[in-house]
């Protein structure tokens, strides 16, 4: 599989240094090594998302609730991780902000307004970018209740910490998609064997009567593989 074919996360605009800039230093130089090693322990990109958006509210001054959303143009919104119902609610229409977030890494909101009226909408906005192609973004935002509740401070240290989930889900998504490739290539290789033995012929011409099976069925290979396996198993 190319090295083309992996998703690549956002974090080249990020600068390192900047902690040792914000109050308390080696704390947050220790919170964020914290972090990363919680990131990158996560199984999966949804775990990894998962754990971002808690660390998000443990990590990020004045933020109350946090949620990571994808954006295609021409297309609806994607919720992928939340903390609770409020921002999963919330992440439905698409906010004025996101559109800056194309050419911009962090966007602050310092007052969103509200809809609700009954001092439960989400008020500040500090919202991140994990990822930006030419037609799909994905945003970690960090929520508050209070009007003005991330200061500039939160802004340096939202992309500090956005850099580890960048990188974080860089490493998982990549040991994902090659965990994948060697078990669909160890299904075709034991598709492969079973027709050497069914047919009596050689691997390259098993092989090839694999691929013409699956081209003319408009099957995947590895799904045939798979059935192949499966049904001699049973």
């Amino acid at each position: 599989m190319a090295a083309s074919d992996f998703p690549v996360y956002d974090f080249s605009a990020y600068d390192v240094s900047e902690a040792t800039r914000s109050p308390g230093g080696l704390d947050l130089a220790e919170a964020l090594t914290a972090a990363a090693r919680e990131l990158h322990g996560s199984p999966t990109p949804g775990a990894t998302l998962d754990t971002a958006v808690r660390l998000a509210v443990r990590l990020l001054p004045g933020a109350e609730h946090a949620g990571v959303c994808e954006l295609e143009h021409g297309e609806a919104r994607r919720a992928l991780a939340w903390t609770d119902d409020l921002v999963r609610d919330a992440e439905v229409p698409e906010p004025p902000h996101w559109e800056r977030l194309w050419t911009s890494p962090v966007v602050r909101v310092a007052d969103s307004g509200g809809a609700d009226g009954e001092g439960q909408e989400l008020r500040s906005v500090l919202s991140m970018r994990l990822r930006a192609d030419k037609r799909r973004l994905t945003v970690l935002t960090a929520y508050s209740r209070e009007p003005g509740a991330f200061d500039e401070t939160a802004a340096r240290l939202g992309r500090l910490f956005t850099a580890h989930v960048s990188l974080a889900l860089n490493s998982v998504t990549v040991r994902e998609q090659l965990t994948e490739a060697m078990h669909t290539r160890d299904l075709i290789g034991q598709a492969t064997g079973i027709l050497m033995e069914r047919l009596e012929i050689d691997a390259q011409a098993a092989f090839d009567s694999l691929v013409r099976a699956s081209q003319r069925e408009n099957v995947k290979l590895r799904d045939l593989a798979r059935r192949i396996v499966g049904a001699t198993e049973n």
